[in-house]
């Protein structure tokens, strides 16, 4: 028996969206403390209009790649928020972590 080549897109995508789904379940993400942030000893930028961007963050369950939008950052760590369903998720993360547009 063969199979559904031609869905295969769409099944890898249920599979995907499944496992995203599972460990995002798996608790709050991991966000970076305040040591590491040094909020205080390094200049924050905000921006007013979020940039759209790629970015690995930790689960419980273990690391997800997402798309976020980055909201603040520094020169070592970025802010970020995306959305599950109807949950927005938040946290900081090392700037190395984030693909895409970053003023």
């Amino acid at each position: 028996m063969g199979t559904a080549k031609r869905y295969a897109h769409v099944v890898d995508r249920r599979m995907s969206d499944s496992i995203a789904r599972r460990i995002m379940e798996s608790g709050p993400p991991l966000s970076l403390g305040s040591e590491e942030l040094a909020l205080d000893r390094v200049p924050l930028t905000r921006t007013p209009e979020p940039l759209q961007v790629r970015v690995w963050v930790r689960y419980p369950g273990g690391p997800l790649q997402v798309d976020a939008e980055a909201v603040a950052w520094t020169t070592r760590a970025v802010a970020v928020r995306w959305k599950c369903d109807d949950d927005v998720h938040k946290a900081w993360v090392w700037a190395s972590a984030v693909e895409g547009a970053r003023e």
